[in-house]
């Protein structure tokens, strides 16, 4: 097998995705216009998405890493809303979509259309979550973004399978897809609920942070598999199982938890880059096989299929956030007020992304009999121009959008007063233990000691309150970003004085690695400690 264009995909998209940071344009964006440009220069091979490696190899730990991230209280608390637009959005795209498409496109079969219709109507929210860190979205409408992400997945790809019964000849039924629909949300989470537990006991087991982490990178794979295996949902299992352990991570242990950041940090980083660009480079692959449709007619349904994707969203989105209230007072009690700005943001958050393309290769080329599948062609190109233009049109127009409808900022100084009010909490009941455990004589240590560890924590009781403070009027700098600087040189200091003593031979490399290690963590721990 020839690596080279896999590294070459994996090298280019990471690069392309670091330069975006210097840039106003997102990565995904800028990711996508890269591939489709690069698509034609000469020499470049052919990058299929292969549905067989995205849907069982990508989603998965895509999947993982942004739901550990989640807060699953806040998800819970934003379930009705993340609901709708997981299950109910979804399945009104697909119909909405599908009619629409039907009555468009001469000679396309409902079945047919309606498959298309599920293939787009998942939102891939990582541009627009992407966005809203950026901008400063307000938080409950982020965590409505990303628990739609999350889940509408599962509702798509079965509605798909729905679909694609009833175009292929195998007798699907509305009841039949009813049930398929509730095997697969029902399994799907009764998978997650049963290994959630085990596998956090087992992560709370291990001693070692290297079998902790390669335990972490296989469980989106066995979460997924295991359901996918008994015809559930491997979307929901992977999402139960991660929100799970993301909201119980505080129990591993703290070297774990260093390097499972820096490693999920690295895949999902390496996995989002390349999936973007892969979109860009499936144009020429998409437009090879588009045959009859060429032209201005080809362009034409593609506006049309876009306008009306969008247009959906908006006549769901109004309704879904304002309607429920009306009718419940219990809604009223319980759930903040909701305004048209919000309502506004979430109908035009909505770009579609590497899952829809890799659904619409997985369409069989033949239907029962040995026919072609209808226009299959056309829906990969309607796929495929339906999620370049929501994500280049949508993309681009959301940041300045959310600026103009200015949504009320974060308040840095009330954050940091309440975190300065939870630390003070915390280093109240931590000198209480601690002087409990020093009245054992089990656990009696030296004055200079037992002072050493009051030091440490009235210096990160205090840390909080002065960033609070003035700034340097030499440097402007803050007092926290001043205790980070001089950290920094300090530690520099020590560093550069191990490495001179190991090229003198008088340590050697394998007690140098260990003194580094240990000025990293005192690093890392000196820059957390000042904010």
């Amino acid at each position: 097998m020839d690596v080279m264009p896999l590294l070459l995909l994996v090298a280019g998209s990471t690069v392309i995705a670091a330069a975006a940071r210097r840039t106003p344009v997102p990565a995904p964006l800028l990711l996508v216009a890269v591939g489709l440009a690069v698509s034609y220069v000469p020499g470049v091979p052919d990058y299929t998405l292969d549905p067989e490696v995205v849907l069982p190899l990508l989603l998965p730990p895509l999947l993982y890493t942004s739901a550990s991230d989640s807060s699953y209280l806040d998800l819970r608390a934003q379930m009705r809303p993340v609901a709708l637009l997981s299950v109910g959005y979804v399945l009104f795209a697909t119909v909405v979509v599908g009619w629409a498409v039907y009555l468009l496109v001469p000679g396309m079969p409902l079945p047919a259309a309606l498959v298309l219709g599920a293939v787009v109507a998942p939102p891939d929210a990582v541009a627009a979550t992407a966005v809203a860190r950026r901008v400063g979205l307000p938080s409950r409408i982020t965590t409505i973004l990303q628990g739609e992400s999350l889940l509408n997945d599962a509702t798509a790809i079965t509605a798909y399978k729905v679909a694609l019964g009833a175009a292929i000849g195998a007798g699907a039924t509305w009841v039949g897809g009813i049930e398929e629909f509730l095997l697969a949300a029902v399994g799907g989470v009764g998978v997650g609920l049963l290994l959630m537990a085990p596998l956090h006991w087992l992560r709370t087991r291990l001693k070692e942070p290297l079998l902790q982490n390669t335990l972490s990178l296989l469980i989106p794979f066995v979460a997924y598999g295991v359901a996918e295996q008994l015809h559930a949902s491997g979307v929901l299992a992977v999402v139960v199982v991660a929100l799970y352990l993301g909201h119980r991570a505080w129990e591993v242990d703290f070297a774990t938890r260093l390097q499972e950041e820096a490693v999920w940090k690295m895949v999902a980083f390496i996995l989002e880059s390349a999936v973007f660009a892969l979109i860009g480079l499936q144009l020429p692959i998409v437009l090879r096989g588009l045959g009859q449709y060429e032209g201005v007619e080809a362009v034409w349904y593609a506006i049309a299929v876009f306008l009306v994707v969008v247009a959906a969203r908006f006549a769901w989105c109004y309704p879904a956030t304002f309607l429920p209230r009306m009718f419940s007072a219990r809604i009223r009690e319980r759930e903040s007020n909701p305004t048209w700005k919000g309502a506004m943001v979430t109908s035009w958050a909505g770009m579609r992304g590497v899952v829809s393309l890799a659904i619409a290769f997985s369409i069989p080329v033949t239907v029962k009999g040995g026919s072609a599948f209808p226009h299959r062609n056309l829906v990969l190109f309607l796929t495929f121009t339906t999620v370049i233009g929501t994500l280049v049109v949508q993309g681009l127009t959301l940041p300045p959008l959310i600026r103009r409808l200015r949504f009320p900022g974060r308040d840095p100084q009330a954050e940091t007063l309440a975190e300065a009010n939870a630390q003070a909490q915390a280093s109240r009941a931590a000198e209480a233990r601690l002087d409990e455990l020093l009245t054992d004589d089990r656990n009696q240590l030296p004055p200079s000691l037992a002072d050493r560890l009051r030091i440490m924590l009235e210096r990160r009781r205090n840390a909080v309150w002065e960033r609070l403070g003035q700034t340097n009027p030499v440097t402007g700098e803050t007092v926290d970003d001043t205790y980070r600087r001089l950290s920094r040189e300090m530690i520099s200091s020590e560093r550069e004085v191990f490495v001179r003593l190991r090229d003198h031979r008088y340590i050697d490399d394998e007690m140098l690695r260990t003194l580094l290690r240990r000025l990293d963590l005192e690093e890392a721990a000196a820059y957390r400690e000042a904010g």
